[in-house]
């Protein structure tokens, strides 16, 4: 597996109650980390943050001594034509190669005509994922690059 092909997301699992994204928003805010990118997926009774923030390890450190439930995931971000059909186009390539997406979400980019897409794959399918958008010539941005967005 290439390592600099995948984006270190910081997760942290909250209580579905008043203030409590805006405890973590605070936690990052005075150890100076800066939140690149986020979503949020809730139930009644709580929500996953999932958080692309310009340095993955320090938040996950920060949020931990804060009390918080955190976990770490790899992602990959890939620059995707902003226009109709750009994001299908990298779907089909997915799909025709059998390769499930768990789920995805945008983030700002600052490269004019382009959008940047942050998906969730198996482990075990990161690889075959990889080399199907090498061969579709589909840009992965590495995390680092990201991570200065």
């Amino acid at each position: 597996m290439n390592a600099d092909s995948l984006t270190k997301q910081v997760s942290v699992f909250l209580e579905n109650k008043s203030g409590r994204l805006a405890e973590v928003c605070r936690v990052l805010a005075n150890a100076t980390i800066n939140i690149r990118g986020l979503c949020i997926a809730e139930t009644s009774d709580f929500g996953i943050l999932r958080l692309i923030v310009n340095d993955p390890g320090q938040a996950l450190k920060t949020l931990r001594e804060a009390g918080f439930a955190v976990g770490e995931a790899h992602v990959l971000a890939l620059q995707v034509p902003d226009r109709p059909g750009g994001l299908s186009g990298v779907l089909e390539l997915l799909k025709d190669k059998s390769i499930n997406v768990e789920y995805m979400y945008a983030m700002l980019t600052q490269h004019e005509g382009q959008a940047l897409i942050l998906f969730r794959v198996a482990d075990e399918q990161i690889e075959a994922t990889l080399a199907a958008l090498e061969e579709g010539k589909i840009g992965v941005v590495p995390g680092e690059q990201v991570y200065g967005l």
